[in-house]
């Protein structure tokens, strides 16, 4: 079973996984804040392992509304992982790099302690301890970052259109992170099954900031347009960001992803 189904992850997922697996969809047709409905669903359609990828993702809008975020991201993490510890199924649950609070200045390793700063890493950490404690022995908490597929909008995409059209972007330069796509943490992701229950980091290698990422993006392409970096503050965004978030992975086994510069010069050669 993949829950979020019909999200940017989601998509890319169930085509990785439909070639060799029955997959069961599920999306909004399941309210995952609704333990009766998950039970009703889950137990009907006895799933052999369940990932769920259903989340709020609206990072800024979460720092509006956390008491619904916290509804499907943490609550509603802590529902599927009931049910799946009912069903004894392994669980794995994409979480993120925002659990940090970005101090340490360096990337960051499953041992580091979580600490977020903002609304949403706080009900993704709240879902990463609720699922947890609902199935200690069947999860596996997959934490990644800076998400970008061809099947929602994502940075790479946005960049790509506006340095099409303009002469300059100014983009942040102050926090720094692990660009992932989504593509290539869809094995990662069902390769955790066969792994002991934990947390994993699961994000493309190395690291880069946002306007870093942006001159990549046009270098890969040859769009000439010039990147002014600015700090967060001057972009004024709602909900804190981390300054370093970029993640490594110290656990033995651990799915490597290839070094993001490598990943999105294929995704940007696929997708043209």
């Amino acid at each position: 079973m993949v829950t979020g189904a019909a999200g940017m992850l989601g998509r890319d997922l169930v085509a990785h996984l439909a070639s060799r697996h029955e997959v069961i969809e599920v999306d909004l047709d399941m309210d995952v804040t609704d333990p009766d409905a998950v039970r009703e669903r889950m137990r009907a359609t006895s799933p052999e392992a369940v990932i769920h990828c259903a989340a709020w993702t609206d990072v800024d809008g979460a720092e509006e509304h956390e008491d619904a975020a916290e509804a499907v991201n943490g609550r509603g993490a802590g529902n599927v992982a009931e049910v799946a510890a009912e069903l004894r199924v392994p669980m794995v649950y994409p979480s993120t790099d925002y659990v940090f609070d970005g101090e340490a200045g360096r990337p960051y390793d499953e041992d580091d302690a979580a600490s977020p700063i903002s609304a949403y890493g706080r009900t993704k950490l709240s879902g990463e301890r609720r699922a947890g404690k609902r199935h200690p022995n069947g999860l596996r908490v997959a934490r990644t970052a800076w998400l970008y597929g061809a099947a929602g909008s994502n940075f790479v995409d946005t960049m790509r259109r506006l340095g099409a059209e303009r002469d300059e972007l100014t983009v942040v330069d102050d926090q720094e992170g692990s660009p992932t796509w989504t593509r290539e943490l869809a094995p990662a992701l069902e390769a955790l099954i066969a792994l002991p229950p934990g947390v994993y980091h699961t994000a493309g290698g190395g690291s880069v900031t946002w306007a870093g990422f942006a001159r990549a993006i046009f270098d890969e392409v040859g769009i000439e347009c010039a990147v002014v970096p600015i700090t967060t503050a001057q972009f004024g965004r709602p909900a804190p960001r981390p300054a370093c978030s970029a993640l490594v992975s110290c656990r033995d086994g651990t799915p490597r992803l290839r070094h993001w510069r490598q990943a999105l010069r294929d995704y940007l050669r696929e997708t043209g």
